[in-house]
């Protein structure tokens, strides 16, 4: 039985424009994109709000979050599970890549755990319904970390990965490279003493020493077989970005600074920033500002890495700013990102594709979100 729904008195945020019209949605398809308003009885009046599609984040730490909500207390791993797609579908975002990382430095104790449960998590989980979002898998990979290629083993043929990310957050290096700062930073996140940290950061530099450049290489030749999107993480020097380009990485995910960035765009190598960076106007570690990004013409996706409200709510600044336009700017979290992970059949309002869609209202500089559809059933 054909199941249709029909959108109208929206502002339909297009490609290239924004046209006041309807949606005509069959069976979980975009049927019909029409100018104008419908007078079908059972049609839907969305009050003039914006009608975007479905976001698409393709980096988010906030199953960690879900997972840990105190620094003591760790949340029983399906639970934070279905919290956080709770929270990804009331956000808008209707495709996430979840980031879990693979590697321990030994400062981050328990996100091992965090990878295997969450892993477990979605392979019961993703074929059920019971979702609000469609989840797929973003490996971050710790190359320093002695751990890390058992753990890829465990999981490089799964197949919702769709992204594979290499990291390096040894002291020093990438968002670290400030060493004092860091050093400061784990001493009052852990509670230890000076002496410990400074023994710690000596161990994270000698083990870097001994495997990240075997590691690295091994890393690119046992996922090559997949052709996934590859992206390189806190990219600090143009230098960096060059050798990782030539390697055939081709996203640079949230790099430090703007040299990185524009050698990035000189190279044609795609630029992750966070919305959260836009939202509080800044990097909360001290790195470049993603907005001076987007000024310089120097990204092309938005991600959510930390709080997955964050995609929507940057997209409107930067155009309210004029940093962009409406359309550029909500392209940088729907159909630059599908494209970034080769989902062709998402990102954009376009006859054919899925019926992933969010009605936004803005109101006094905020962008609420009113209602959520996810292959056209309602999901928030």
């Amino acid at each position: 039985m054909t199941v249709e729904t029909i959108l109208t008195n929206a502002r339909l945020v297009l490609v290239n424009e924004v046209l006041p019209g309807t949606l005509v949605l069959r069976d979980g398809r975009i049927a019909e994109v029409q100018p104008g308003r419908s007078h079908a009885p059972a049609a839907i009046d969305l009050d003039g709000d914006d009608l975007i599609p479905g976001v698409i984040d393709v980096h988010t730490d906030n199953l960690e979050r879900q997972v840990q909500p105190r620094a003591s207390a760790r949340w029983p791993s399906r639970s934070a599970m279905l919290a956080h797609d709770a929270q990804t579908a009331a956000a808008g975002v209707t495709t996430v890549l979840d980031a879990l990382c693979l590697g321990d430095l030994g400062f981050d104790v328990g996100r091992t755990q965090t990878f295997r449960e969450g892993v477990q998590d979605l392979d019961a989980l993703a074929h059920t319904g019971l979702l609000k979002s469609d989840h797929f898998l973003h490996l971050r990979c710790e190359l320093p970390a002695a751990d890390m290629p058992g753990l890829v083993d465990t999981v490089a043929d799964h197949p919702l990965v769709r992204m594979v990310s290499l990291m390096d957050h040894s002291p020093g290096i990438g968002q670290y490279r400030d060493i004092e700062r860091y050093r400061q930073m784990r001493i009052r996140q852990y509670q230890q003493t000076a002496e410990q940290v400074d023994k710690r950061i000596n161990e994270l530099l000698e083990q870097r020493a001994r495997l990240r450049e075997k590691q690295r290489s091994w890393l690119l030749k046992r996922v090559a077989h997949r052709h996934l999107p590859l992206a390189s993480h806190d990219d600090d020097s143009a230098e960096i970005v060059a050798r990782n380009a030539a390697d055939g990485i081709l996203i640079s995910e949230f790099p430090v600074v703007m040299e990185a960035a524009q050698e990035a765009k000189r190279l044609s190598v795609a630029v992750i920033a966070g919305a959260p960076n836009i939202v509080r106007g800044g990097s909360h570690s001290g790195n470049v500002a993603a907005a001076d990004l987007v000024r310089g013409k120097s990204v092309d996706v938005l991600a959510s890495d930390y709080v997955p409200p964050a995609m929507v709510e940057a997209a409107y600044i930067l155009a309210a700013s004029g940093d962009a336009t409406l359309p550029q700017a909500i392209a940088m979290i729907t159909d630059q990102p599908a494209r970034m992970v080769r989902l062709e059949d998402r990102g954009r309002i376009a006859e054919g594709l899925r019926a992933d869609l969010v009605q936004v209202k803005p109101h006094e500089g905020h962008a609420f979100i009113r209602r959520v559809w996810r292959g056209g059933e309602r999901v928030a």
